[in-house]
């Protein structure tokens, strides 16, 4: 079971949230920068975070991402410091290309860092990394392991590298709704569904219906980005 967190109140929840069964944790942290991150987040919690990660090791979880947003003009500096922070402290690391899933809709492809100028960056300040096998994997993150075998990298190049064709992933949101595709501008309503006495076979069939539906790329037919009208934090999930 995992979860994915901003990390702000992982210090005291560490400990109980292993105990309840989670295994795994996907936590936030676009930069280690305090400035630039009251600049992203909108608030001054880098420290929090930073303690909630250390509570999260101390917790000795399975598994530990770090999620880092990539942003062209931002995030350049912080690829080579998120590196020697995970590398130090054994902890996997994702890059994320930046996505048009924001809540100030003021996205632009400009603004995408992708995935090969990452490496290009990792490699020049920390050291060489050479691709690991994908051994027939659906998900979405491209893995690389630093040759000296400081740790490994992952890269989501869903924009330069969209990896539609081999997706498999579905969403359930916070509202209860399915999602075939994070870009989709429908969904599937499991709430209403079970709420309103539907058997499991009408369950199945709507999950069915879900996955039949999947469009070709970023939710369209063409693979052309067409906005889904929310942003990341509204679908949730």
């Amino acid at each position: 079971v995992a979860m994915t967190t901003n990390g702000i109140l992982l210090d005291r929840y560490a400990d109980v949230l292993k105990a309840a069964g989670l295994t795994r944790l996907n936590i936030s942290l676009d930069t280690l920068d305090r400035e630039k991150f009251i600049q992203l987040t909108r608030r001054d919690e880098l420290a929090g975070v930073l303690e909630g990660i250390a509570a999260a090791r101390r917790a000795e979880f399975e598994r530990i991402k770090l999620n880092a947003l990539a942003v062209r003009g931002v995030s350049e500096d912080d690829v080579v410091p998120l590196g020697r922070f995970a590398r130090k402290n054994r902890l996997e690391l994702r890059f994320i290309e930046f996505m048009p899933l924001d809540g100030d809709r003021q996205w632009h492809r400009g603004q995408v860092l992708p995935g090969e100028e990452i490496l290009e960056i990792l490699g020049r300040g920390i050291g060489p990394l050479a691709p690991i096998s994908r051994n027939g994997s659906h998900a979405p993150a491209t893995q690389y392991r630093f040759v000296d075998g400081g740790g490994c990298v992952g890269m989501i190049p869903s924009i330069t590298q969209p990896f539609c064709a081999e997706c498999d992933r579905l969403r359930l949101t916070s509202d209860g709704k399915i999602r075939n595709c994070l870009f989709s501008r429908e969904s599937y309503d499991v709430l209403s569904l079970m709420r309103g006495g539907g058997s499991d076979e009408q369950l199945a069939g709507l999950i069915r219906a879900a996955v039949g539906a999947k469009k070709n790329a970023r939710g369209t037919d063409s693979g052309e980005f067409v906005r889904c009208g929310r942003s990341m934090h509204q679908i949730g999930g």
